[in-house]
């Protein structure tokens, strides 16, 4: 494999077959054959799609991961590839059904998606789900996200690069968060701010609950 190969290449050694000389779950034959070049964590390795997305399932994290999709912006799959390297549950695309998937890298395959066409959509789906809304956006009147108590069970939720937060979506959340800033900039890259707030998240829920 050259150093420009992601990942490995066909399975040395004996396959893990069954007495039946089939290969065994949650193996994929084809990646046994050909190697496995796709951007997985080590131990998903010639792993099934399916046998991946499953094991996710079984650790995912409390917290949705919301997106407004009206201009179809390319940040948009950068937040979705961050939604998957801190296990949502789900992310969750509001607006047009059809978003720009190029900066997901995939990574969209082995997550949960939904669609909302609207944002009372999203609103009411989230009520009946026990989850609270919470914006993020550098806007007048929003709470700074580092010492506020993000919620467990909740929907973090994003706008576009440039028009930030629709009104309505603004409107139904139950509180905006910005990311403190100390330079000139007014803003940072919206797949920047998904990637903290999501990690702030992780750090009150995850980090803080494992044994010291």
């Amino acid at each position: 494999m050259s150093e420009q190969e992601v990942g490995v290449g066909p399975w040395q050694g004996d396959w893990p077959v069954g007495s039946d000389g089939e290969v065994l779950p949650p193996y994929d034959e084809m990646l046994l054959r050909e190697g496995d070049r796709r951007n997985v964590a080590d131990k998903y390795r010639y792993w099934t799609l399916e046998a991946v997305v499953a094991d996710l399932d079984t650790s995912r994290h409390a917290f949705h991961v919301a997106v407004e999709n009206w201009e179809h912006d390319f940040n948009i799959g950068s937040v979705i590839r961050t939604a998957n390297a801190f296990n949502a549950k789900a992310f969750h695309i509001v607006g047009k059904r059809r978003w720009n998937r190029r900066g997901a890298m995939v990574t969209d395959r082995y997550q949960h998606e939904f669609h909302h066409p609207t944002v009372a959509d999203l609103a009411t789906w989230a009520q009946a789900e026990g989850l609270t809304l919470i914006g993020i956006d550098n806007v007048p009147g929003s709470v700074p996200i580092e010492p506020f108590d993000l919620p467990r069970d909740c929907v973090l939720v994003f706008g576009q690069e440039g028009p930030g937060l629709s009104e309505p979506m603004r409107a139904a959340c139950e509180v905006i968060l910005h990311i403190e800033q100390y330079g000139s900039t007014r803003s940072i890259n919206a797949g920047a701010a998904a990637a903290i707030a999501m990690h702030a998240w992780v750090r009150r829920h995850v980090w803080q609950q494992q044994p010291s």
